[in-house]
């Protein structure tokens, strides 16, 4: 690719009292101005919005041109591919700048969940998933995934100390994400065991296997080479892939992950590399056991073998391929249309050694993105690497 990220921009997540459009308005402001960029310069626009009946405003696209009035009458499109909605933005982006359509391309993703009452929620979130199979699951797409992680199980033993290490790991990552919702260090014991404060949500899925609703916003500003190497950082988008499955879970093996695999597997190739060269990767935890599935989807492990990466401390932020330094969707929160540009900024971050001195991996080079749409349908893949 020929697209580099040269500013970011990123809200806290969690429960915000700012509106959309003023969270839209303050991540694009801040990143134009973090890029060194004038709003005139910017060619075109993405806002990633996820929406399905969070927000009363469904049209927001042009929410984004109130950052500046030099935005007016630029082209923009709102992106939406469930819960990869961020990432989506951010690669359509990419290929307008790889086509030569544009020079300067600014990406906002942005949701606002906590407002909706409780009841609608779920809901709302299950319409990611194929609703005549799945419309009437209990505990919404908790439930799904709950699904999914009691046929591992049955497949493959019981996981419930591995997803309690994925979840301490993600916490205590979470404690140095200034940006994260929830920076607490829970710990194994607490992750591990039920109680009232960590009741089984769906199947063996616990609380603390859940990812948090949340409200936020991010902004990157991405440019050709040319301009990005004028610039005072230039994250080159190394390679992109993007893989789309079927909706239905009936259709595939739910357990193996394949759009995730394919989609690892031709990013990887595109940038002639191995997941060995990676420095570390943000992936998609929307739930405890989908970072266990992903560990295999990725390669990382054998199918069925994905426990030992996290009980033998592989993705621990000091292993040999740390997953999720910032805590993760599980710590950092999930505000659905700007988690993708989320990771993309905070993995840049880490290869500029721009990060959070607690969360900063050490000689970080190339960071590995995985955002997913629902379960395992919208599969993204980015590998980013510092150029200048």
């Amino acid at each position: 690719m020929s697209a580099s990220i040269i500013g970011w921009a990123h809200t806290s997540f969690g429960k915000k009292e700012e509106s959309i459009e003023e969270m839209v308005v303050a991540v694009a402001r801040e990143a134009l101005a973090h890029a060194r960029i004038d709003a005139a310069d910017v060619d075109e626009i993405y806002l990633g919005h996820y929406n399905a009946g969070f927000s009363p405003q469904d049209f927001t696209a042009s929410l984004v041109l109130q950052a500046d009035p030099a935005l007016r009458f630029k082209p923009t499109t709102r992106v939406e591919n469930a819960c990869a909605t961020g990432s989506a933005a951010v690669h359509q982006a990419a290929k307008s700048i790889a086509a030569k359509a544009a020079r300067v391309v600014l990406v906002v993703g942005v949701e606002q969940m906590t407002r909706t009452p409780g009841s609608e929620i779920g809901a709302n979130l299950l319409k990611a998933s194929y609703l005549p199979e799945d419309g009437q699951t209990p505990a919404g797409f908790a439930g799904v995934f709950g699904k999914i992680a009691g046929a591992y199980f049955q497949r493959h033993g019981d996981q419930s100390d591995a997803l309690a290490r994925i979840a301490a790991k993600n916490h205590r990552n979470g404690v140095e994400n200034p940006y994260a919702q929830m920076r607490k260090d829970f710990g194994f014991e607490f992750c591990r065991n039920e109680s009232e404060k960590n009741p089984y949500v769906a199947g063996p899925l616990k609380r603390t296997d859940c990812s948090l609703v949340s409200d936020g916003a991010a902004a990157l500003v991405l440019a050709d080479l040319d301009t990005a190497m004028a610039s005072d950082r230039a994250v080159l988008l190394r390679s992109l892939a993007h893989a789309q499955d079927f909706l239905p879970m009936s259709k595939r093996d739910i357990l193996a992950f394949e759009g995730c695999s394919v989609a690892w597997r031709q990013a990887l190739d595109k940038a002639r590399l191995t997941l060995d060269d990676l420095s570390f990767v943000e992936t998609h935890d929307c739930f405890t056991i989908a970072e266990l599935i992903e560990y295999e989807a990725m390669g990382l492990t054998k199918p069925g073998e994905g426990a030992r990466a996290i009980l033998e401390g592989w993705t621990e932020k000091t292993g040999k391929l740390p997953v999720n330094p910032s805590g993760g969707l599980k710590a950092k929160g999930h505000p659905i249309g700007a988690t993708g540009v989320s990771m993309h900024a905070l993995t840049a971050m880490q290869v500029c050694g721009e990060a959070p001195a607690g969360m900063q991996i050490k000689n970080a080079t190339l960071g590995g993105v995985f955002n997913m749409g629902g379960a395992a349908v919208a599969n993204y893949v980015s590998v980013l690497e510092r150029i200048r």
